[in-house]
């Protein structure tokens, strides 16, 4: 390696590389038609225009909408790692559609929202989500039976199929959390189970479900609690319960949407599993193959640009390579991983380091797999790559 490489080497901190976005194909649809998320790996955003710089910032805001449902967890976007690649949000886009919502307000007065409807490939998000080790609610979901009774001062009542609309809030929310909620058909059977809905009764609620399927109830009461309401909830799963909640609030609909929230919760919380990857930490990664200072900094441009990857630290370098100090959120198999879709780096399968280079950091300690992962742990990545 010439001097230049090895002055670039050491004294360049790695240089940023400008993303460059794939061309997007925005939907075409017929007249009467209308775009709208029909699956987890569609978003909906509300935007102010349609103009370049509003829908980059609503593509990221829809990526972090999808790993939210992908994997059940209303805090996947903040996932270390995640913020890096919402930023690039658009290389994730298959198509985009726009669409005008018109709501009236109190006065009667017609107001219109734009959507932003954005479809993203579902290879390429999953390959994220399991690079940086996002759990996953595996398809297809369940669609537990909501059970719940309302008093509004007057009595309980259920809320049965034909008043669905009493229900669009919780219903709207279990949509937005990736998946959905059936309401039994308020038979007069069924409307005689209000009473075990108020008392908690829920081995009572479940015989009276028993002719829906799966065997999942959302149970829930919502009454007027002082100037505002209060919902107490019980999510069961074959007859074992999961959870309860309560939730008190001054708005009936957002209180009650808080119920799909729960249910949410306790359903990733049991099936929701982890890719396995390898354990974060810090390794020595060789490189080969660099014949320039810019070749340098092209890699770690690149290699900042990387989700999995978490911090460089120069160790060394000769003729025949470097060696950086990679701090990574998956351990060697999600650099690999994330790497594979790129043509910048190719793993050398079996290599060892170079003559002259230190040993690589051990690795941290073995991890077993346990109930949140699935699948066995990979086999072992490479640490020496080949730069192309």
């Amino acid at each position: 390696m010439s001097g230049a490489i090895r002055t670039a080497f050491l004294s360049l901190t790695a240089a940023t590389l400008l993303a460059i976005l794939a061309p997007v194909a925005q939907a075409q649809r017929v007249e009467g038609d209308r775009a709208f998320a029909g699956d987890v790996y569609t978003a909906e955003v509300a935007v102010r225009g349609q103009g370049e710089a509003e829908r980059e910032a609503a593509f990221a805001r829809g990526l972090a909408q999808v790993l939210g449902k992908l994997s059940g967890d209303r805090q996947a976007a903040s996932q270390p790692g995640v913020g890096r690649e919402l930023r690039r949000a658009g290389e994730y886009v298959s198509h985009y559609d726009y669409r005008q919502d018109e709501t009236v307000t109190s006065s009667g007065s017609p107001t219109y929202r734009t959507m932003l409807v954005v479809q993203f490939q579902d290879s390429a998000v999953d390959a994220l989500a399991a690079t940086l080790g996002i759990p996953v609610w595996p398809q297809p979901r369940p669609k537990p039976v909501l059970w719940l009774a309302i008093d509004d001062g007057s009595g309980p009542r259920l809320v049965g199929l034909s008043k669905s609309a009493v229900a669009r809030s919780v219903l709207d929310r279990a949509i937005q959390r990736g998946y959905r909620l059936g309401l039994p058909s308020g038979s007069a059977a069924e409307q005689a189970a209000v009473g075990a809905i108020w008392r908690g009764d829920t081995a009572a609620v479940a015989r009276a479900s028993q002719r829906y399927n799966p065997p999942m109830q959302l149970v829930g009461k919502l009454y007027r609690d002082g100037g505002g309401w209060t919902a107490d909830w019980i999510f069961v799963d074959r007859g074992r319960v999961l959870a309860r909640w309560s939730e008190s609030g001054a708005d009936a609909r957002s209180v009650m949407a808080t119920g799909a929230d729960g249910a949410a919760d306790a359903l990733t919380k049991r099936y929701a599993k982890r890719s396995a990857v390898g354990p974060a930490g810090t390794y020595a990664v060789t490189f080969q193959g660099l014949d320039s200072a810019d070749d340098y900094i092209r890699l770690s441009g690149y290699l900042q640009g990387l989700a999995v990857v978490r911090g460089i630290k120069p160790l060394t370098a000769n003729a025949d390579g470097v060696v950086l100090e990679l701090e990574l959120l998956t351990g060697l198999a999600g650099l690999k991983r994330m790497a594979e879709g790129d043509d910048v780096l190719v793993p050398m399968e079996g290599a060892v380091p170079v003559a002259g280079m230190p040993e690589p950091l051990p690795e941290p300690g073995p991890v077993l797999p346990d109930d949140d992962i699935e699948g066995e742990l990979p086999a072992p990545a490479p640490s020496v790559y080949r730069v192309r």
